[in-house]
C-alpha cells in the first residue's frame, strides 16, 4: 500500500488535454458524480450515467421512476448553470485511487438535437440500447479539469 501524497493537478477545461490515464478513467468510468447546487444554494451531488463526446460531458434524463417528469436537477441547472462532474477509481489497494473532476458550465438540451451525444451513452449503456434515454440531455462543457492519482506521474 502506498503512502506517498500527490498533489492534484489542474489542467485546461479540453478533455484532451487530460494525461491518457485521466482520460481513460473518465472514458471507461460507469457512474460520474454530478455536483451542483439546490434553490438554497445547498450543495448536492447525484450519480449519473454519462458519456464524453465531442469535447463534452452529457447525461440523460432517462425512463427510470422520478417523481415528476422533470427532475429537480434540470430545474436547479437551469437556475445555475455551472457544475462540477467527478469520476473516480477507488480500490482497497491504495496505490490504485484516482480521480479526475471537470468544473463545468451546464446546458439543456432536447434529446432530438444531440443524435451523436445519444449514441455515446447507448455505446456505452446496454439499457440505453434497448430504450433510447427521452431526455433532455445535460451537457458539461468543460471549463477547467483536476486530476489526482496515487500513482506518480
Amino acid at each position: 500500500m502506498s503512502t506517498g501524497t500527490y498533489a492534484a493537478r489542474v489542467g485546461s477545461g479540453a478533455l484532451s488535454d487530460l494525461p491518457p490515464w485521466a482520460r481513460e478513467l473518465l472514458e471507461q468510468g460507469r457512474v460520474g458524480r454530478l455536483g451542483f447546487v439546490d434553490d438554497h444554494d445547498r450543495p448536492r451531488v447525484l450519480p449519473v450515467t454519462y458519456a464524453a463526446c465531442g469535447g463534452a460531458i452529457w447525461s440523460a434524463i432517462d425512463d427510470k421512476p422520478k417523481r415528476s417528469r422533470e427532475p429537480a436537477r434540470l430545474r436547479y441547472l437551469r437556475r445555475r448553470p455551472q457544475a462540477a462532474f467527478t469520476v473516480d477509481r477507488y480500490d482497497d489497494d491504495w496505490s490504485e485511487l484516482a480521480w479526475v473532476q471537470v468544473l463545468a458550465e451546464v446546458e439543456i438540451v432536447k434529446a432530438a438535437a444531440s443524435p451523436e451525444a445519444i449514441e455515446a451513452l447507448q455505446e456505452k449503456y446496454e439499457p440505453y440500447r434497448a430504450s433510447a434515454p427521452p431526455g433532455p440531455l445535460i451537457m458539461l462543457r468543460p471549463q477547467r479539469a483536476l486530476w489526482w492519482s496515487a500513482r506518480p506521474s
